[in-house]
């Protein structure tokens, strides 16, 4: 990545964006299509805001000449430019120093407006375009950029895929993480490849640590597994009735007894933040198991990547996005978690129990045509 130019901290009026009541400072800007872009979601969960600068023309009143829409997830490190109209150059320049001033590590800047030049300019780097999941449905801007505040960060960027269903997490972030890892070509990451490893990871519908870490082995027999759980007992599911319980519970058994079969460990213990710094470290992959209480504001699990540190946080690719509230792709890629925040959220729900999976390195690549294919069926499993 290059390094960031170092521009003078630029003069800004930081207001909270109410899409009701866009001020007449904004409005004199233009961009009508964008303003109404900015108001076609409700934001507020994720904190937005206005950053905008100006120039004082008299009096009290101070007439903006660029300004930004600012979002971004709860308890993380970064910040986000939706778009920046007006002095767009003065007005990204103004987020990159109100970033600083709020320790946040990482800008992005979504690509609806901004030019490749002109966020090239701005110290901001492209990121690779999200992998098309086959069903032809686009969601987000095709391009976005990220600037890294500090020195350059050891961090490559992985693919970005978004998972199809509302259940498929777990099978996505080790795709990810074995394509990350040159173990799986990036072009292989599909739909078919996503049902094909969650089909043999599943729970139903959602994958448990042990037999997520079982399926990997199985797809990827060269690549270390380690299952890191804290419990010994079936998990979740406690939101089914007893009697559905019961024959999950039992494939969760049937798992833990594959595991023993061929060879993946089972750790007792919370995988801690030192250990998932650690792994990462040695070129590990961490599929970690995380409440979105936090960042989406409703207490489900999830799995998400974890693999690469920097100052205080820890970077994730987090395989799905709340379009609703205006999150995209270029929020949940490359995405930084403060250390304390990634801690807390990896407390797992409904009881708070904490799950992993930690991937080794092995050789050569595998195709993930080499998996068993799915059904008609689960072809046409649930979208988000």
């Amino acid at each position: 990545m290059p390094s960031s130019p170092q521009e003078a901290p630029a003069e800004r009026t930081v207001v909270p964006f109410d899409p009701g009541t866009l001020p007449d400072s904004l409005r004199r800007l233009g961009h009508r299509d964008v303003l109404e872009r900015w108001q076609a979601v409700d934001r507020s969960a994720h904190g937005a805001h206005i950053v905008a600068v100006g120039n004082d023309r008299g009096g009290d009143e101070v007439h903006w000449t660029g300004a930004a829409l600012v979002t971004a997830r709860p308890h993380t490190a970064y910040l986000k430019i939706v778009d920046a109209v007006g002095d767009a150059p003065a007005a990204v320049a103004a987020v990159v120093d109100h970033a600083r001033a709020r320790a946040c590590v990482q800008v992005k800047w979504e690509g609806w407006t901004a030019r490749p030049e002109d966020a090239a300019a701005a110290g901001f780097t492209a990121l690779r375009p999200p992998l098309t999941d086959g069903t032809g449905e686009a969601v987000g801007p095709a391009s976005g950029y990220v600037r890294w505040l500090h020195a350059d960060p050891a961090v490559t960027e992985p693919p970005y895929y978004r998972q199809t269903t509302h259940f498929s997490c777990g099978a996505v972030t080790a795709l990810i993480a074995q394509a990350h890892a040159g173990l799986l070509p990036a072009e292989s990451l599909d739909r078919r490849a996503e049902l094909t490893l969650w089909r043999d990871a599943t729970n139903f519908p959602s994958c448990e640590p042990v037999g997520l870490g079982v399926a990997v082995r199985r797809a990827w027999p060269s690549s270390s597994v380690v299952v890191h759980l804290d419990v010994d007992r079936p998990v979740l599911l406690d939101h089914f009735p007893e009697t559905e319980q019961e024959w999950r519970a039992h494939l969760q058994r049937m798992s833990r007894a594959d595991a023993a079969r061929i060879g993946v460990p089972i750790a007792a213990q919370a995988l801690p933040l030192t250990g998932i710094r650690s792994a990462i470290e040695r070129r590990e992959r961490v599929l970690l198991l995380i409440s979105l209480a936090g960042m989406q504001g409703f207490d489900v699990p999830h799995w998400v990547l974890c693999h690469g540190t920097v100052h205080g946080a820890v970077v994730i690719e987090d395989p799905w996005a709340g379009t609703t509230t205006g999150d995209t792709w270029v929020d949940a890629h490359l995405l930084p978690v403060a250390d304390e925040s990634l801690a807390t959220m990896s407390a797992a729900p409904p009881d708070g129990f904490h799950g992993a999976v930690l991937i080794g390195d092995g050789p050569g690549p595998r195709s993930a045509a080499s998996l068993p294919e799915p059904t008609d069926e689960e072809e046409d499993g649930q979208r988000p």
